[in-house]
């Protein structure tokens, strides 16, 4: 991967991107169906700590996709190839360093579809 100026190297463990894709996953399941217990307390911690180590990861759902965005491998649902917008999210987007600054650590998986056909 490319380096970002003013970022080192890095190479992050599987086991932590894993980390990483299951509290997306929580978080997505607790949007879905509520949270009674109240867990998305402890998911806001645990993404604080992974961001006080420079990790963080980035929901691109209903964002733009075109071919020259090179932070998502993305599938086509669909015939139309025009306009495409982010429909799924299998993998989110995991990034290193800070808002302002960072690289991709992780390519975002998802699945796209013209955004004519998306309410069909």
């Amino acid at each position: 991967m490319p380096s970002t100026p003013g970022l080192p190297n890095l190479t992050v463990p599987k086991w932590v991107l894993g980390i990483l894709n299951n509290v997306f996953e929580i978080e997505r399941k607790l949007a879905l169906h509520g949270d009674p217990g109240n867990a998305s307390r402890n998911v806001d911690r645990l993404k604080e700590t992974l961001a006080e180590e420079g990790l963080f990861f980035e929901n691109p759902m209903g964002q733009q996709f075109r071919e020259t965005r090179t932070d998502l491998e993305a599938t086509i649902s669909g015939t139309g190839t025009d306009n495409l917008v982010v429909v799924e999210v299998i993998k989110p987007i995991v990034r290193f360093g800070t808002r302002d600054s960072s690289r991709v650590v992780q390519k975002g998986i998802v699945v796209v579809q013209s955004k004519e056909q998306e309410g069909q």
